[in-house]
């Protein structure tokens, strides 16, 4: 009868240290006028011994007041902690490393205002003390049911009990990332925990029978028993080496593995060990005293064992173990007498291993040959129709995604739900090519439900609607006149551009565009283009927003003279044309006059015999008056200056020189042309 002790059991790190120093504090002469403040661990052999040399257990703090109180390894609420001490107790903090990182990690979560979803066991004193750290809601979930059960949230902290099974943690956070768009996640599950588990699983795959020893009261004993049990039939829980049946292990062939949870002290575990071994050593006894034996541990085993049994129904929700996985079907333990069989159609997720936690509903109990029938399927079409009917209730929307193009409308599929939309509800316009739904995103509100047949007509429309008049409905809480707002150009028009101000659409008129002529919009904006324009007037009961754009640009004027001081040579636009001159265009909103006497080197009747609208020049900047908004400038001399640099490096004269010949160039070319004027005004006379 070999007999083998897995590879990490007993006392973990943290129950060490505690009943490390609860034994020294017992020795110590503080002995009498020392408690703890609840069960110290989950051990009554520990807590008993503990209680015999003066350390007792308290559960109140009116029974802690003034002494000396050894915080146990799951640790206490924030609360508690400061309750003990305006009670006058001196504080020795055991709490668990791990159990306090968690303490941490909900603080500072609750600070910063993220709800907290806990999981593991609600009534387990490290969760109901992890609880007691946090301001904000804290939700303690153990199952896919609870999860679901959720209320509604941007962003939370995902925590874990600090034993909670690494296997069901893992399974359980898919669900938890589904219902929390923004999701913080601290996995604090213990690494003695996983490695504890890990080892009694691979103990229990090669055991005949299995010995968990450990409190009962300890979740973490309990779950080790339950990893076990789901892979070595025989398996038992006892904590003291006294409660192990007689004959409950065959002496001569069978393999014995022997494990123990976290709050089990290290002699505990040798004496189990010290009394399977005397058996083992012990004479053989007789055929009757064999069989007598095995008929009452027989009937002991199967009492303890049927109480452990669940009672289950057809439509049931249970989570098992995977003890086998076959090509066509995987047997799942549920804690019922049968096992479960479920179809690898039935099954949501194909890649499942042996050991694995799933949740399953129960198809039927027995399906005629002693086995369970189980399904993923319908627990994931149950509960998204269940959440579908959650969100009608609310008035909320739901997401589908448009399947195929029938008559009337649009087939939706909404988690694998499948919803109709009708032609009339898919847009605020007439829909003529309703495939062009199909494969596409949306949102959409209930509008009928037949509960009985599960079906849904749901509305597209309806959601652009209400959507539409709330985003309207904030956009007006929003605006205040002179504030500045970012918006989109969404369409332009001769006399402006309709810029959308977050759910309303607003006006920047024409003129309000730029600090220069615009003949149209489209000049200076793009649809589609993004702008921060200012509110310049309000009109609530026509539903009428006046906005600006040039009042977010630099006036032209106000930096006229540094831009161009007197003298400068620059080019401009000519933009408009009178008797007297021409309007030159420096920039947009800044035009200068050029005199018609500045508009050519020799005299000419009208501007339009030198320049023309559109004409590009350059200009002399002959004065700035910004007061008045004003610019003169000349063509004239720009030319003359030019025709000087010729003569200079043309004909290599001297600049005195070159400027006399510039001069009498001019001053004779002007007779000359008004010579020519007047004989073609005369030839025109006789014609």
């Amino acid at each position: 009868m070999p007999i083998e002790v897995a590879s990490y059991a007993g006392f973990c790190m943290g129950v060490e240290r505690a009943v490390s120093a609860a034994m020294r504090e017992a020795e110590s002469t503080s002995a009498g006028k020392s408690c703890t403040y609840g069960e110290l661990i989950h051990n009554p052999t520990v807590v008993e011994s503990l209680s015999k040399l003066g350390v007792p257990p308290v559960h109140s703090v009116d029974e802690a007041a003034g002494h000396r109180v050894l915080i146990r390894s799951h640790g206490i609420s924030h609360d508690e902690q400061e309750a003990l001490k305006d009670a006058g107790c001196s504080l020795i903090d055991l709490t668990c490393p791990f159990v306090s990182k968690l303490h941490s990690l909900v603080a500072e979560a609750s600070h910063r205002g993220l709800p907290i979803i806990l999981m593991g066991e609600k009534d387990h004193p490290e969760v109901v003390g992890t609880a007691g750290w946090s301001q904000s809601p804290v939700y303690v979930v153990s199952s896919a049911e609870e999860i679901t059960a959720l209320p509604e949230m941007d962003a939370a902290m995902l925590c874990a009990q600090t034993t909670f099974p690494p296997d069901r943690w893992e399974m359980l956070l898919q669900y938890v990332q589904k219902r929390v768009a923004n999701l913080t996640v601290h996995r604090t599950i213990c690494l003695a925990t996983q490695k504890r588990q890990h080892a009694a699983r691979e103990l229990a795959r090669r055991a005949d029978c299995m010995i968990v020893v450990g409190g009962r009261n300890s979740a973490n004993t309990r779950k080790l028993y339950e990893a076990c049990k789901a892979l070595c039939e025989r398996t038992i829980l006892v904590e003291s080496a006294s409660e192990i049946p007689h004959a409950f292990a065959n002496i001569q062939s069978d393999f014995i593995g022997v494990t123990a949870g976290a709050s089990t002290p290290r002699s505990a575990l040798e004496e189990v060990v010290t009394v399977m071994t005397d058996i083992e050593n012990k004479a053989p006894v007789t055929p009757e005293e064999v069989v007598d034996a095995a008929e009452e541990i027989k009937n002991d085993f199967m009492a303890a064992v049927d109480k452990t049994f669940v009672r289950i129904r057809n439509g049931q929700t249970v989570t098992g173990t995977v003890v086998q996985v076959g090509d066509e079907e995987v047997c799942v333990n549920i804690g019922y007498k049968s096992d479960g069989l479920i179809k690898r159609s039935d099954l949501i997720d194909q890649n499942v291993n042996v050991g694995d936690e799933i949740e399953v509903e129960v198809v039927k109990v027995n399906d005629g040959e002693g086995n369970v029938v189980l399904s993923q399927r319908n627990i994931v079409n149950k509960k998204v129709w269940e959440e579908l009917m959650a969100k009608n209730d609310a008035g909320e929307y739901i997401d589908g995604v448009g399947k195929e193009a029938v008559k009337g409308g649009l087939i939706v599929d909404v988690g694998g739900v499948r919803a109709f939309v009708p032609a009339s509800q898919l847009d605020r316009r007439y829909v003529e090519k309703i495939g062009d739904f199909v494969g596409k995103e949306m949102k959409l509100k209930i509008i009928e439900v037949d509960r009985a047949k599960k079906r849904i007509v749901a509305s597209r429309k309806a959601f652009i609607l209400e959507d539409s008049a709330a985003k309207k409905k904030e956009a007006w809480e929003r605006l205040e006149e002179g504030i500045v707002i970012h918006g989109i150009v969404r369409r332009l028009a001769d006399f402006g551009a309709f810029v959308d101000v977050g759910g309303v659409d607003g006006l920047v008129h024409i003129t309000d565009l730029s600090w220069g002529h615009v003949k149209h919009p489209s000049d200076v904006v793009k649809p589609g283009q993004e702008i921060d324009v200012k509110v310049l007037s309000l009109d609530r009961e026509r539903e009428r927003i006046q906005l600006g754009y040039k009042q977010l640009q630099p006036r032209p004027w106000d930096n006229a003279a540094e831009k161009y001081p007197v003298g400068a040579i620059v080019e401009g636009k000519v933009v408009r044309i009178t008797t007297f001159g021409a309007f030159v265009e420096l920039e947009p909103g800044l035009d200068g006059l050029v005199h018609i006497s500045q508009c050519a080197l020799t005299k000419i009747a009208k501007v339009e015999d030198a320049v023309q609208v559109g004409d590009i020049v350059k200009v002399k900047v002959l004065a700035v008056d910004t007061e008045n908004k004003r610019i003169s400038l000349s063509i004239r001399q720009v030319l003359e200056e030019e025709a000087l640099e010729n003569a200079e490096e043309d004909l290599d004269i001297p600049a005195d020189d070159a400027e006399a010949v510039v001069a009498i160039a001019i001053d004779t070319a002007e007779p000359a042309v008004e010579a020519v004027e007047e004989a073609a005004e005369e030839a025109t006379e006789k014609e």
